[in-house]
């Protein structure tokens, strides 16, 4: 069975925040946000992280454990390259892999549910 099989759904986070308004608010609910994936009965399939969406899988990020649980449940946790470049934080990843548009807009394509956060 596929990644996307598993789960068939895909979550899609562009930012390290939630909502707009008070950022620190933003913080705290897409910590939370990270954090109840893998308390789900049916994880996603696959997490894309893009834009500062890629600072949540980085060194330092308090949303690192959260994603390896997620992944260690089996989700696949996709990381865009040329963002993890402009914040210069290539190295700094410690979750998931580093990816390209390519896999990243096949995998938004396949997906039977995208949510994007």
């Amino acid at each position: 069975m596929s990644q996307q099989e598993k789960g068939d759904w895909v979550v899609a986070i562009s930012c390290d925040r939630m909502g707009e308004g008070a950022e620190d608010l933003g913080r705290i609910l897409i910590k939370s946000y990270v954090a109840s994936l893998p308390q789900l009965e049916n994880p996603p399939a696959v997490l894309i992280l893009f834009n500062a969406g890629v600072l949540l899988a980085v060194e330092g990020a308090n949303t690192v454990p959260s994603l390896k649980e997620l992944e260690e449940k089996g989700t696949k946790i996709l990381s865009c390259g040329t963002c993890l470049d402009y914040f210069n934080s290539t190295e700094k990843l410690q979750v998931g892999s580093v990816s390209n548009m390519l896999e990243i807009s096949g995998t938004m394509a396949k997906a039977s549910h995208l949510v994007n956060i």
